[in-house]
């Protein structure tokens, strides 16, 4: 889509862009070797100028200058060119960013490989990890993730960022990642089902506390789920969008969840559940 688009040129909106569609031009070289005859010649030399700029930015992956230029509500179009460089992640944290609040746990999948990191062991390989890829999604990752992150190493994160809550509230889903999951019928099933974030505390309550690598084990699958279940939203949300643009363009065929490396553990969950009855649902960030 990124190809498709012109919006991201200055002084180009959706009016102009849908006129130069509808002129026949659907991709910026279609533009270079044809402008359309609506634009002044000075208009039309503003968007050769930056589709050369556009040209350039994509052949050395650079989608941090294309998020820059989108407005935020048209960032998932750069998503399909750049997808061989995307980090889906998502942390676990002892709480919202308060004094004393540290990170858990870090689950990373780049639609190949998962990685996790946790706390006390590997935490920090993360600031290294991240590195390697240029645009990162998650769900809500700029108002609590990604801060969260850049406060705690110390670190810039400078990444490209699409960030599913506002994508998928853009398409008429809203809630948190668990409701979004459902709604899109991948919702959790098993022991897991009916928790929110807050558990992640208990479990990492109780792998500090006792040592338990159940529940260390089970917190990791927790967030890595959060992780890979990412990438799937991600593919449906950008073929949604595709599908509201006037042009013939292809879908991303569905992508297959991976395998979790990590099992939860039902009779730890039932256990914390038990002992902590009164646990708090709906913890949000």
């Amino acid at each position: 889509m990124l190809q498709n688009s012109f919006l991201h040129v200055p002084s180009i909106g959706a009016k102009t862009e849908q006129r130069i569609w509808e002129s026949g031009i659907s991709c910026l070289n279609d533009f270079l070797e044809e402008p359309p005859d609506f634009l002044s010649k000075s208009k039309v030399d503003l968007i050769c100028h930056h589709i050369g700029i556009s040209n350039k930015k994509i052949a050395s992956v650079e989608p941090a200058y294309f998020c820059s230029s989108f407005a935020s509500g048209d960032h998932w179009r750069i998503f399909k060119e750049f997808r061989d460089t995307t980090a889906y992640i998502d942390i676990e944290t002892t709480g919202l960013g308060g004094p004393g609040d540290i990170i858990t746990t870090i689950a990373l999948y780049d639609g190949e490989r998962i990685f996790h990191y946790v706390n006390g062991t590997n935490l920090h390989d993360f600031v290294h990890d991240i590195q390697q890829y240029k645009v990162i999604v998650s769900y809500n990752g700029k108002t609590f993730d990604v801060p969260f992150i850049e406060r705690y190493f110390g670190i810039s994160i400078p990444h490209a960022h699409l960030d599913l809550r506002f994508i998928l509230h853009s398409l008429g889903l809203s809630g948190g990642l668990k409701s979004c999951e459902q709604q899109l019928g991948i919702g959790r099933t098993g022991p897991m089902a009916d928790v929110d974030g807050f558990f992640a505390i208990l479990l990492w309550r109780e792998y500090k506390r006792k040592n338990d690598l159940k529940a260390l084990e089970t917190l990791l699958s927790y967030n890595i789920q959060d992780a890979v279940n990412l990438e799937y939203i991600m593919v449906w949300a950008y073929n949604r969008k595709l599908s509201g643009i006037p042009l013939t363009l292809n879908m991303l065929e569905p992508c297959r969840l991976p395998d979790n490396p990590f099992s939860i553990d039902a009779a730890t969950v039932n256990r914390i559940k038990q002992y902590n009855s009164g646990f708090h649902r709906g913890w949000s960030r």
